[in-house]
């Protein structure tokens, strides 16, 4: 079972550190190679590019009054949980169709009666 993981091929795990401009300030943000390549078929459903994916979570995390104390955390679960609602069929696996456009209240109740 483990050597599915373990033989994989280990730039998958290497960290990439991005500068990014967010309102005018630069940040760095660091991620392992495999969450970057996620970020940017997320933002590429929706024509954007990874900073402007990136700043549009920010902005709304914040609006939403979340503590970003450990944001690069929050963008793993953001992963994930595309990954996890792709499987779901949430989330169209078809790269093409836009996420914006999703019934997302629907789709956050589905997946809170999943959890609890």
């Amino acid at each position: 079972m483990c050597e599915l993981f373990i033989k994989a091929d280990a730039k998958l795990w290497e960290s990439t550190t991005r500068s990014l401009r967010i309102d005018g300030m630069v940040t760095s943000v660091r991620l392992e190679n495999f969450f970057w390549s996620k970020l940017e078929e997320i933002a590429r459903r929706d024509r954007m590019n990874v900073t402007q994916l990136i700043a549009r979570l920010h902005h709304e995390s914040i609006d939403a009054g979340h503590d970003l104390g450990n944001f690069t955390s929050f963008l793993r679960v953001c992963c994930a949980r595309y990954l996890d609602l792709q499987l779901t069929g949430d989330i169209p696996a078809d790269v093409n169709q836009s996420i914006a456009g999703l019934n997302a209240p629907a789709i956050l109740v589905r997946e809170r009666e999943k959890y609890h």
